[in-house]
């Protein structure tokens, strides 16, 4: 049976849309706020105590951004076989798995093998946790249970970023940091396991039926800029922390700054589909994209307090929205099982993911800044803003 929702699964999900909801929150919190981004904090401490340059640094960034784009086209093939539940659950057990092993290897080689098996764990995350809560009825005062999910992310940087900071003040090696991590994302998986329900039984109906590969397929356009955001943000969500580091008049921001883009990612979600109802998904999606851009530059051209918070606000605030926005507009484009659709734009973001911090880290290298990737970050975004202005028209 492919993944795609049964009768049965898709009655167990109606019936428990909070504990859905809640379940997937917590996914979404340990696969990619702590997953994915807690690299962000720990690697200035990896390279002090391993000596890596920015290239290796970049390079292990990227490792994981290849096994982002590898989860999702794994996670699209409609070979795969069991529940999505079950298949979420497998995702954050490497999760889990892969960010304790991080601390117990200082050798780059296994490092980038950790890191990728962690990135296509994380998109897996992302696909089937969406796919879930994508087919939450609207029940109730119709409370809006796709915005409340998103803000998963935001709590497990919070989370990642303070366990981070005040492991540091206490004097803990890199080593900790990722075993602390992995421990709370061994705790994540114990909570999604026990609030979203289980199909105990095997269907007696048949799978839904999948709709033609052309009908499960967001237009071209809106690909394409996903795409071009996944570029676009990730330079400067991926070396932020470092970049202040490098800054001897913002470096005592540096056990903070990640905290404030955690901070601003909670509340960002609602903030960008109330102006989507408004203007349109894909309208709001350029918008936050231009916003997104400013705070980017702003991360290399305003080098002081006020130019680094602006850019941690600026692009804390909007990479879940255009995230969702953006997950969003494929959903509509789309018939059928959302799970497709949702793997094809995660693909395209992973691929703009690998080539950015790899880029940024041998330019920074060659350069000792990372002033031009960045700014090539920030036109991304621009040019990203204008291909969904043109798929909104």
């Amino acid at each position: 049976m492919p993944v795609a929702a049964t009768w049965r699964e898709r009655d167990a999900i109606a019936r428990n849309p909070v504990r859905v909801t809640l379940g997937a929150i917590v996914a979404l919190a340990v696969g990619l706020g702590i997953g994915r981004f807690a690299y962000t904090p720990i690697v200035p401490a990896m390279i002090d105590a391993l000596g890596l340059n920015a290239s290796a640094a970049g390079a292990i960034a990227s490792a994981n951004f290849l096994g982002y784009l590898a989860g999702a086209v794994a996670a699209a093939s409609p070979r795969m076989r069991g529940s999505r539940r079950a298949w979420l659950l497998a995702a954050l057990v490497v999760n889990g798995a892969a960010m304790v092993l991080m601390g117990a290897t200082a050798s780059l080689v296994p490092q980038l093998a950790l890191r990728f098996a962690n990135g296509a764990a994380s998109a897996g995350i992302l696909v089937f946790a969406s796919s879930l809560v994508f087919e939450l009825p609207v029940v109730g005062a119709k409370r809006n249970f796709t915005s409340w999910y998103f803000t998963g992310v935001g709590f497990g940087i919070i989370v990642s970023a303070a366990s981070v900071a005040l492991l540091l003040r206490a004097g803990a090696g890199w080593e900790l940091l990722w075993l602390t991590n992995g421990a709370i994302c061994v705790a994540g998986l114990l909570a999604v396991a026990i609030l979203i329900p289980a199909v105990r039984r095997p269907p007696a109906a048949p799978a839904l039926k999948l709709v033609s590969s052309a009908a499960a397929r967001p237009r071209a356009h809106i690909v394409v800029a996903y795409g071009l955001f996944g570029f676009g943000y990730v330079i400067t969500a991926t070396f932020l922390v470092e970049i202040v580091r490098r800054s001897p008049d913002i470096a005592a921001l540096e056990p903070w700054i990640w905290i404030v883009f955690g901070v601003c990612a909670l509340p960002s979600i609602v903030v960008w589909n109330a102006l989507g109802a408004r203007i349109g998904v894909r309208g709001a999606y350029a918008v936050a994209c231009i916003v997104e851009a400013i705070g980017v530059a702003a991360s290399v051209l305003w080098s002081s307090i006020a130019g680094v918070l602006l850019a941690a606000i600026f692009l804390g605030g909007t990479f879940m929205g255009i995230t969702a926005l953006g997950l969003a507009a494929a959903r509509d484009q789309t018939h059928g099982d959302p799970r497709r659709g949702i793997a094809l734009m995660t693909a395209a973001f992973g691929l703009g993911q690998i080539i950015g911090p790899a880029l940024a880290g041998i330019l920074a290298d060659l350069s000792g800044s990372f002033t031009a990737p960045t700014l090539a970050a920030a036109a991304a975004l621009v040019l990203a803003a204008s291909l969904a202005t043109r798929a909104q028209r």
